[in-house]
């Protein structure tokens, strides 16, 4: 079976890319551009030109190419690929103008600013045969990989729980937020238990709420029960405003199987309650950013799906907008009907008349998100 999106074959030299957005993501993206083998910066997009040349300077590249379009620069410079990390609103413009000009896309989280957006994108990359692929960083650590060998000892698995409690003053947009740790950073979290389980959302129960001392505008802290495929249940509890004896940033994991326990802090060696879990050792997946473009250029280059790919990780999206829907609504939501509107929604709002032809083509949402049935036409 060919590849499901256009390969690069590896001639010896790093894949020439351009980043998109110099901000302070941007800028850490820089920084792991710069000290990967395996890429070569080309140049820097943002509307703001000063902020690229700020972010150039800022890696010892002060003459590097900038420019505020993608795909002229792209152009200009030879780059074979885009690492989209813009805001969120421009997720899907940006992402859009680098399929259509042929380039394979690498982007931050979320997919978009919607699951609307994000099927979009979906069927613009399955038109233009490339690559897009988005960054779950928090996928790509030694520890959760070793959680998941782990579990595989326990037999089914019937409950998995993530308890993640920090209180951080970010100030900003955060702080003005409808429901900042939903939408900001549960993502993670609602991510990585798929990973943990190779399963993906049937239906949630989610509360919000806003501590009397919360300086949130929106709801810090939340709830969410998950049915997953496989029957299991995740259950996610965490609040941005509990100050002490705060957890990991990757948050604390209970995986509950029929024959013992697996346990993980978020930062350390996670430990089962058997005495002598199955397998040898789990594989390196690189680490946090630096491990999403290492699995970004593998995948240009042999064409071997990797974690991320946006017909898979926009369950990861729904996972948080259902969640924020049956918080709001008070009522048990259920993906599949989620996903049906969001869909009939993508279809009435696509500009594009080609990826509207995509769109038309796909006969059941969940299919057209569920490998292979997304390889291209």
């Amino acid at each position: 079976m060919s590849a499901p999106f256009a390969t690069i074959p590896d001639d010896g030299t790093p894949l020439r890319v351009v980043v998109v957005g110099a901000g302070g993501m941007g800028r850490a993206w820089l920084r792991t551009v710069q000290e990967s083998a395996l890429v070569e910066l080309a140049g820097i997009v943002d509307l703001d030109l000063d902020a690229a040349r700020a972010g150039a300077a800022a890696i010892g590249l002060p003459d590097l190419p900038v420019g505020t379009g993608t795909a002229q620069l792209a152009s200009d410079v030879g780059a074979h690929a885009v690492i989209n990390v813009t805001v969120p609103v421009a997720h899907h413009p940006v992402t859009s103008e680098a399929l259509a000009a042929g380039l394979p896309v690498l982007g931050e989280k979320p997919v978009a600013s919607t699951v609307v957006q994000g099927l979009s994108l979906a069927a613009a990359s399955e038109l233009t045969g490339q690559l897009f692929m988005v960054s779950q960083s928090r996928r790509y650590n030694r520890h959760l990989f070793e959680a998941k060998r782990l579990s595989a000892s326990l037999g089914s698995v019937g409950i998995v729980s993530a308890e993640f409690f920090k209180a951080p003053h970010f100030g900003g947009f955060r702080d003005a937020m409808d429901h900042p740790l939903l939408l900001d950073m549960a993502i993670h979290q609602f991510d990585m238990a798929r990973f943990l389980l190779d399963a993906d959302p049937v239906s949630v129960f989610c509360e919000e709420y806003n501590p009397s001392w919360s300086w949130y505008r929106g709801d810090a802290g939340a709830t969410a029960i998950f049915e997953m495929t496989g029957g299991e249940r995740f259950v996610f509890t965490g609040s941005w405003c509990s100050p002490g004896q705060e957890t990991s940033w990757n948050a604390a994991w209970r995986i509950s199987g029929e024959h013992g326990t697996v346990l993980w802090d978020g930062d350390s060696e996670p430990v089962s309650s058997l005495l002598f879990p199955s397998g040898t050792g789990s594989e390196d997946p690189g680490e946090e950013i630096a491990g999403s473009l290492r699995d970004f250029v593998t995948a240009v280059r042999t064409g071997n799906t990797p974690m991320g790919q946006v017909h898979q990780n926009i369950m990861s999206l729904a996972m948080v907008e259902a969640a924020m829907l049956s918080a709001s609504t008070g009522t048990r939501v259920s993906v599949d009907a989620f996903l049906e509107e969001s869909y009939s929604e993508a279809v009435l709002t696509e500009r594009d008349p080609d990826v509207l032809e995509v769109l038309k083509s796909w006969t059941s949402v969940r299919r057209a998100l569920t490998p292979p049935a997304h390889q291209p036409n």
